[in-house]
């Protein structure tokens, strides 16, 4: 049966590079057991911030908003649907930090046996005469230098992080598919679970839009005889990426575009240059946060490279392009870590190039590109000549070490208070650092300590209109109202809004001065007639002096503007008891 035959070569010819077929071990349970460990070690090295507040970026979550609704579609909206479900998930169940950062554990734990499942698969693909013994152990060792490294501490202790580990988690989830497949040729069922996951990484956050690269990148390192047959091979994965990438490159130029935002073509710090300028410096403080993590920061005070020769980017770009280039030149002898190393350039560049991001250095940042290097160290490891219970026990020494400084630096986040004065000690010149840690005693009680706080970030840049409420607020709990008066006033100059003019209000009405209340309220009102703080606070001074009827009206015209305002509600059942009855 000739076309039988032939039938059978084909599919045999289909098979993709992989280790020769192993018995299955008897030792079952230690692949349980190890996860289980993994699930131990987690918890202990981030319990002390698994109580931790909600701190920087975490404000933004929707229930922190004025008028907050609890409907699902108010939090999915906008470029990030899947990530908000996440937290709506969590609100559903707690409110407190905890049920979020509990969340966060889980999901890393998940990605790092991912990461466990990738690096062997690469093992076996780049030494496939290896015993299957070697994959485990340094799989194993990979996967837990991802668990442990103190790296990652800002994506999983952090909540807003989340939008590192959840997108990664689909996008490992993809790749595992992808490596995993039973053939060169991706099958329909393959092609379509890839790009679902795809679809779900992007709906998390938009830097995984890298993934079709990689699987470039892979068939070209290790799907057999590549160059355009690899993709006619892959085409059920590749043709309707191709299809997407028009609509989606032109939604992504319009979203980078957008001035006024943290990221994209229009922010004021960088042009697009200036910032890849600065990156070619920054690819090295992620190296070395990688390889020595010592120094780690929040917020990072990273100088900008104006040109190509500012604080020696032009010397960076060279050793980049070198290291790039040698990458490629020694692919056949080392291809695991040549491999690596592309990898890694390739996941650190969607926020490591071209794009401006208002921050140039974020630890974050790394949670993805970290596989690059896993994939070089295991690579190296792979060529050291020891026996298997050396081995062991030298990289179990690095995985304790790694250990105890992530379980220090997740102290520093059971704290805004201890995060923040970290911060402020590493980046005493960035203001933004500065205005955090003041806000963060104020919300302790600690307004001297703010004010001090506030008045450092004076000499570092002029103030802003926010700085100077903040500011304003500050003094005023110190009970020093002429100098709170004075900067509130400041404010105002720089930005007359309703707001600024309920703070002054306020200021006044705590020391019985009501008409200088009902005066800042009344040029509140002219500014802006449709904020409901206005008539709320206008209720309260009315109140103060027996004017009943004037006090029911404002606070019902609160109501009217803003139905969830839970304080005029509550004022305006207890001025309704004091009106006097109909007759």
């Amino acid at each position: 049966m000739p076309e039988v035959r032939a039938r059978s070569k084909k599919r045999r010819a289909e098979k993709p590079a992989t280790a020769p077929a192993s018995k299955p071990s008897r030792r079952w349970w230690i692949y349980p057991a190890a996860t289980a460990v993994a699930l131990y070690l987690a918890f202990q090295v981030y319990a002390p911030a698994l109580n931790g507040p909600f701190v920087f970026d975490d404000g933004y979550l929707p229930y922190h908003s004025p008028g907050f609704s609890n409907a699902l579609r108010v939090w999915v909206v906008g470029v990030r649907p899947l990530l908000m479900f996440s937290y709506w998930l969590n609100y559903q169940f707690s409110q407190e930090p905890y049920g979020f950062h509990i969340t966060n554990v889980f999901i890393h734990l998940l990605n790092t046996l991912l990461i466990f499942l990738v690096v062997r698969k690469m093992q076996q693909l780049s030494s496939p005469a290896s015993p299957a013994s070697s994959y485990t152990l340094l799989s194993a060792f990979a996967a837990t230098v991802f668990l442990l490294h103190p790296i990652q501490t800002e994506s999983v202790s952090y909540i807003a992080g989340r939008s590192e580990s959840l997108s990664v988690l689909f996008f490992l989830a993809a790749f595992a598919v992808f490596l995993y497949r039973g053939t060169a040729a991706v099958s329909w069922p393959t092609a379509i679970a890839v790009l679902a996951l795809f679809a779900a990484a992007l709906a998390t956050k938009e830097h995984t839009l890298v993934l079709p690269a990689l699987l470039l990148l892979t068939d070209y390192y290790w799907n057999p005889g590549f160059a355009f047959s690899g993709i006619r091979r892959n085409w059920r994965i590749y043709a309707p990426i191709a299809l997407g990438a028009v609509g989606g490159l032109i939604f992504v130029a319009r979203v980078l575009g957008v001035a006024g935002g943290t990221a994209g073509f229009g922010i004021p710090e960088f042009t697009w240059y200036q910032y890849f300028f600065t990156q070619c410096r920054a690819f090295f403080v992620y190296l070395r946060l990688l390889i020595f993590p010592y120094g780690q920061n929040l917020d990072w005070d990273y100088p900008a490279s104006r040109n190509l020769l500012d604080h020696g980017a032009i010397v960076g770009l060279a050793v980049i392009l070198a290291l790039a280039a040698a990458a490629l030149y020694f692919r056949r002898r080392y291809p695991l870590a040549s491999y690596g190393f592309l990898v890694y350039i390739l996941l650190l560049a969607p926020t490591s190039s071209i794009v401006p991001i208002k921050d140039p250095v974020a630890e974050r940042r790394l949670y993805l590109p970290m596989i690059g290097i896993l994939l070089i160290v295991t690579a190296v490891l792979q060529r050291v000549r020891l026996g298997q219970k050396r081995l062991a026990t030298a990289l179990g020494v690095i995985v304790a070490v790694l250990a105890f400084v992530t379980y220090q630096r997740n102290q520093l986040w059971a704290s805004d208070i201890a995060l923040w004065e970290d911060a402020a000690a590493k980046s005493p010149g960035k203001v933004r650092v500065l205005e955090q840690l003041a806000r963060t005693y104020y919300d302790h009680n600690r307004y001297q300590d703010a004010v001090n706080e506030y008045a450092r970030a004076a000499e570092v840049q002029q103030p802003d209109y926010g700085m100077l409420v903040d500011w304003g607020l500050a003094l005023d709990r110190l009970n020093q109202p002429d100098a709170a008066l004075a900067k509130l006033r400041q404010a105002a100059a720089l930005g007359p809004t309703a707001h600024v003019y309920t703070q002054i209000a306020m200021v006044y009405g705590e020391r019985g001065r009501w008409a200088d209340a009902l005066q800042a309220l009344d040029q509140a009102e002219k500014l802006d007639a449709g904020y409901d703080m206005i008539y709320d606070d206008r209720g309260v001074i009315r109140s103060k002096t027996n004017d009943w009827t004037g006090a029911a009206a404002d606070f019902q015209r609160a109501l009217a503007l803003n139905p969830n305002n839970q304080h005029a509600r509550e004022m305006l059942a207890i001025v309704e008891r004091q009106l006097p009855a109909p007759r």
